[in-house]
């Protein structure tokens, strides 16, 4: 691997309550155990600056942004966002599209690129929802049309919640192409129509699970995208509270492989982001998001490129 950069601040956590069901901690944590054990070097890890506002704005409503920042959403749309306003949760939304910004500008260099942190799908022009308080993703697309040749996207959402936020947004845009594939009988309630959804049932496991994705990965490509977004969600997991499928640890690493080996192998630059993990151990939702991170290092290590190369 010739350059790989992650986008990391330790401000990614916010004061949001010890019992939340949103895991907060685990980006510092999945951070930690990827430098002791050697998987990523220090000068790997980069801090964002916050990301700017009128960078937001190309996505998010002026409204809403205004309200977001000074404090005064109303309590309906605190409920729906599902997690209690905070200047340190303000701090780490802006700081976490940064971390995405930049490390899809990174990818389009060096061709593959991370934040540990992102892929909030939830959040829509005027409002945040499930644990999404700005769409990430949407607003990297929007500064990358803006400031790069890069035209065609491809966002392979791979949460076991549909990416309702990010379908909705992309919805009339030929140039972008939304996947999602998501449980069937799970949040969000009423779905967007994305490019391709491909809904799963309750205890869909690791078997069925690769092989469908394998098959629409085959389709999706003849987007001929520049870019690629994975989001490479942590709650398909079969202990996961809120997934409802059968995913093992071993089938959600063997899921990041696919998707990290078939962009190296057509030779797309991509981008992974964490999105939600929700398992009953916080440890086991840090795990399977640091597992993606060491398959990125697998995937594009010179050693694994070698070996790939001596079986064709």
């Amino acid at each position: 691997m010739s350059e790989y950069n992650l986008f990391y601040s330790p401000d990614y956590y916010a004061d949001i309550g010890e019992d939340h069901v949103f895991p907060i901690k685990k980006f510092e944590l999945a951070r930690d155990i990827l430098l002791d054990e050697g998987t990523l070097h220090p000068k790997e890890i980069i801090e964002p600056e916050s990301a700017r506002v009128e960078d937001v704005r190309l996505i998010h409503t002026e409204d809403y942004i205004t309200r977001l920042r000074n404090g005064t959403l109303t309590k309906k749309e605190v409920r729906k966002l599902g997690l209690p306003w905070s200047e340190s949760l303000v701090k780490r939304s802006f700081l976490a599209v940064s971390g995405t910004i930049n490390a899809s500008k990174v990818a389009l260099k060096s061709g593959i690129a991370s934040n540990l942190a992102g892929g909030t799908h939830h959040s829509y022009p005027d409002r945040g929802e499930g644990f999404c308080v700005l769409n990430d993703v949407a607003i990297a697309i929007r500064v990358l049309q803006r400031d790069t040749n890069a035209r065609r996207f491809l966002i392979v959402d791979c949460d076991v919640h549909q990416g309702d936020g990010t379908a909705f947004i992309f919805k009339d845009e030929e140039q972008v192409f939304t996947f999602s594939m998501h449980g069937e009988k799970n949040y969000p309630l009423r779905k967007q129509t994305s490019n391709l959804d491909i809904e799963l049932a309750d205890g869909t496991a690791d078997e069925e699970f690769i092989e469908i994705l394998g098959e629409a990965l085959h389709r999706i490509i003849q987007h001929d995208p520049d870019l690629i977004f994975y989001l490479g969600g942590a709650d398909p997991y079969e202990k996961d509270k809120l997934g409802r499928l059968s995913l093992t640890m071993d089938g959600l690493k063997r899921r990041d492989k696919t998707v990290l080996e078939f962009a190296k192998a057509e030779d797309i630059p991509i981008v992974t982001v964490m999105s939600g993990g929700y398992a009953k151990d916080i440890k086991d939702t840090v795990e399977i998001h640091c597992n993606t991170i060491r398959a990125v290092k697998e995937v594009y290590s010179p050693k694994y490129l070698k070996a790939q190369k001596s079986t064709i």
